[in-house]
């Protein structure tokens, strides 16, 4: 197997992909009372290539989506740019080498070089630092939220795909290239640096 150089990782925004989503998912529970009732146990998967073209009951997929506590998020362009000045400053401080980064409306995918620290600490860490931007700018989605206990506008943990050196440039490719799929413009952010 050839060495990890570099992960692909999505960051999901809350909403963005269920536990129990009827294409799978890389969850082994559900957290919520409510959503397993709606939609049963985790999907467990075990594979590292994307199901979100795979078939499935898109209405049953939405139908459990009514069972979260708060509406999936879906960041506008102000908060998008607002969550990539917050990890900027985490990026270039802690000189981490990020080779393609893109935000969608619910969620993010970056393509960054191994690191002393494990990739679940820096994604853990550039969330914490989005969120902070958020609140500091007024625009968290769940500013305003009334319930008992904060949510949080990040599903939990994120999707890391381990990249080997002939693996990066498509990762690269994908990752510019995912805004225009959606009928999005190209993003450019000052802190991507190219593959050397």
């Amino acid at each position: 197997m050839p060495p990890v150089v570099a992960y692909h990782s999505i960051i999901s925004a809350y909403g963005f992909w269920l536990p129990n989503d009827p294409r799978g998912s890389w969850s082994d529970f559900v957290g919520s009372w409510d959503l397993l009732l709606a939609g049963g146990k985790a999907t467990r998967i075990h594979t590292d290539r994307s199901v979100a073209a795979a078939p499935h009951d898109r209405s049953a997929r939405l139908t459990v989506k009514r069972h979260l506590k708060a509406q999936p998020v879906k960041f506008t362009g102000i908060q998008a740019r607002t969550i990539g000045q917050g990890m900027a400053g985490v990026i270039v401080t802690r000189q981490y080498a990020v080779h393609a980064y893109a935000i969608l409306p619910d969620h993010v995918h970056l393509v960054i070089a191994r690191h002393a620290r494990r990739i679940e600490s820096i994604i853990s860490e550039l969330k914490f630092a989005a969120t902070r931007q958020l609140y500091a700018e007024g625009l968290h989605p769940f500013q305003d939220w009334d319930g008992r206990r904060r949510i949080s506008a990040w599903a939990v943990g994120s999707w890391n795909v381990f990249l080997g050196i002939d693996d990066i440039s498509h990762a690269v490719r994908y990752v510019e290239n995912n805004p225009i799929k959606q009928g999005l413009p190209r993003q450019w952010w000052s802190f991507v640096t190219p593959i050397s």
